[in-house]
């Protein structure tokens, strides 16, 4: 029997290692960001925003005191969402929702016609929609495998797109490409062959679109520059994320299996708030006024995938967009394709 001045090490031992797992959490969790910057008055678009980390961006920006364009697949999702937000203190004078389905380019376009006629200007955008797994191939009625459009086709598209809104803007405009460090385990992106059958692997076709991310990030902050234009676009990794976008992996679409595992999620994972740090650091961090056509994980600048510092895939890739998006040329787009073309592409970094 232990006397009141005798140890008991055995608790003690589990004591310090309670401590020690709760502390060891926090590395897990990520960096946060506790910049002080305003969005009171500002304006902000932000795709998949009815759940997960578009959700707690939206709240995040619109508690802030920003207007903010929620683009849903979903409009009942989108407004159900809206329902959550307000009862954590949000606003719902300040959140607008509008139908995007990023694996139609008609629905996007739509998505962009609406959003023009009702603001003239935007402050930033947060591309943070996308689709991790699915578990067959097929193609979209664009003619596209549906992993490159939703998650490189259609934000490129809105990209483009809405470059005239962020033009406008009082300051800086941004962009913010919620992308992954998936893209670092590709190590070939075959642009003509994307949407065929044979090419097409279940893992593969996430980083591979992720990677189309990244390079696309350098060359349009590339083209920025050349243009003069204060607007920066920036790519960023939220961090490996507890959130429904996960569950679609096989492994994970079991309750008993999300049971098991919820423990170990919660710890090692971040969620929907941890993850958010990132891209709003991105978004709205004085540090990275000027920054543009980098890539950003725990909120400080990462290296990528070598393939990214390939001159010819990025000319590639650069001319794609067109092709894909069915966009149209300025004339002084050609001349700075021209200027790469014969002179070459800045190193990234």
């Amino acid at each position: 029997m232990l006397r009141f001045y005798e140890f008991d090490y055995f608790s003690i031992l589990v004591v310090i290692a309670i401590v020690c797992l709760y502390l060891f959490s926090f590395y897990f969790k990520g960096a946060q960001f506790h910049g002080n910057e305003t969005c009171k008055d500002r304006l902000y678009v932000v795709t998949g925003a009815n759940s997960g980390i578009g959700k707690k961006i939206v709240r995040e920006l619109n508690c802030g005191g920003a207007v903010v364009y929620m683009a849903c697949r979903s409009k009942e999702r989108g407004y159900s969402a809206i329902d959550d937000l307000v009862k954590v203190g949000c606003s719902a004078d300040r959140l607008r929702i509008l139908q995007l389905d990023q694996s139609s380019l008609a629905s996007v376009r739509a998505f962009v016609d609406e959003l023009k006629g009702l603001t003239d200007t935007v402050d930033g955008i947060v591309l943070n929609a996308g689709v991790m797994y699915v578990p067959k191939y097929w193609l979209t009625k664009d003619g596209h495998e549906y992993i490159w459009e939703v998650n490189y086709v259609s934000t490129v598209l809105l990209s483009e797109s809405l470059l005239p809104l962020l033009k406008k803007c009082r300051d800086v405009g941004r962009i913010v490409i919620v992308s992954s460090n998936a893209h670092r385990w590709i190590n070939d992106l075959n642009i003509y062959e994307i949407d065929r059958p044979n090419y097409w692997n279940s893992v593969k076709a996430y980083g591979r679109s992720k990677l189309a991310q990244v390079m696309y990030t350098v060359i349009r902050a590339l083209m920025l520059r050349r243009e003069r234009k204060l607007v920066t676009i920036n790519a960023c990794h939220p961090g490996v994320i507890n959130t429904p976008l996960l569950l679609q992996l096989p492994i994970l679409d079991n309750s008993t299996v999300q049971s098991l595992l919820a423990p170990f999620l919660w710890y090692f994972l971040k969620d929907s708030k941890e993850e958010t740090q990132t891209p709003l650091y991105c978004l709205l961090s004085k540090e990275v006024d000027y920054v543009s056509g980098k890539y950003f994980c725990e909120m400080k600048q990462d290296e990528v995938n070598p393939l990214v510092g390939k001159g010819e895939l990025r000319q590639r890739l650069l001319e794609y967009r067109f092709q894909a998006c069915k966009l149209i040329k300025s004339d002084r787009e050609r001349l700075i394709d021209l200027y790469f073309k014969y002179h070459g592409y800045f190193r990234y970094g």
